[in-house]
């Protein structure tokens, strides 16, 4: 565990001192909050919404959205580890490989989970949030299923770029792969008003499960429009010990050659 941790806090070194991966992946969501969420609300007044307020309801779709940009941004430490030579030095070390994975996919999930709480926290003055449970509850609520999440993105970001030659190629794929799951998802929309073939792509996209939890646990006043925290909370569970298992499992290549 020590050489976990040293690694880990070394990544997380690496992304404090990077402000402009760690600026623009909170400022993103909190412009995306403020501009599109203000303008709906006042200038199309959307009345289908649970409690009939846009921006509120945008909140629990920035959050996650935060944790998609910070699990994409973190896995470029991979490659430039890689490509530096610096972890062909971490693998010849007497610590087990999965050290070192560990190590540097926990950075990844702590530092967007304390991104995505950050957006939230920043958010939840201006919005008008139910918080059905109070907040105490609530934020606790809201952090587990964000820390979750992060598990879940942060073994798939793994998965994929012990497979993926190229920086460029790995953000290509998550970038291909996780947006259109991320508008299909109930982020910025209810899903229940989808067609019916969209609504069942809906319910097979895993963060569909994680926004539904986050706007339960956040935003509403109660749980009756919503998937609920019963169904939310096994899946998002479950497919985060499964992604982060899968990732751990890829062991990485200390080259490339560039062919």
């Amino acid at each position: 565990m020590g050489a976990v941790l040293a690694l880990a806090v070394r990544d997380l070194r690496g992304v404090l001192r990077s402000r402009s991966q760690l600026y623009s992946s909170m400022l993103t969501p909190l412009l995306i909050l403020l501009f599109l969420g203000t303008g709906v609300s006042h200038g199309l007044e959307p009345a289908n919404l649970p409690a009939g307020d846009f921006t509120a309801y945008l909140v629990a779709g920035v959050v996650v959205m935060t944790s998609v940009f910070s699990s994409t941004f973190s896995s470029a430490s991979y490659y430039r580890d890689r490509d530096t030579g610096m972890l062909r030095a971490l693998l010849v070390t007497p610590r087990h490989p999965r050290a070192i994975v560990l190590g540097k996919s926990l950075a990844g999930v702590a530092i967007g989970s304390l991104q995505a709480m950050v957006v939230l926290a920043l958010a939840a003055p201006f919005s008008d949030l139910g918080w059905q449970y109070g907040y105490v509850r609530g934020a606790l609520l809201a952090l587990g299923v964000v820390v979750a999440l992060n598990l879940l993105l942060g073994g798939l970001a793994q998965a994929l770029a012990t497979r993926i030659q190229t920086m460029q190629g790995f953000h290509l794929v998550m970038n291909l792969a996780l947006f259109p799951l991320l508008f299909f998802s109930g982020a910025f929309f209810p899903i229940r008003d989808l067609p019916v073939w969209l609504e069942g792509l809906a319910l097979a996209n895993p963060l569909t499960y994680a926004v539904d939890a986050l706007h339960v646990a956040v935003y509403a006043n109660d749980s009756s429009e919503f998937l609920g925290l019963w169904i939310d909370l096994p899946v998002i569970g479950g497919l985060a010990v499964a992604a982060y298992a899968a990732g751990l499992a890829r062991m990485p290549r200390p080259t490339w050659s560039g062919r």
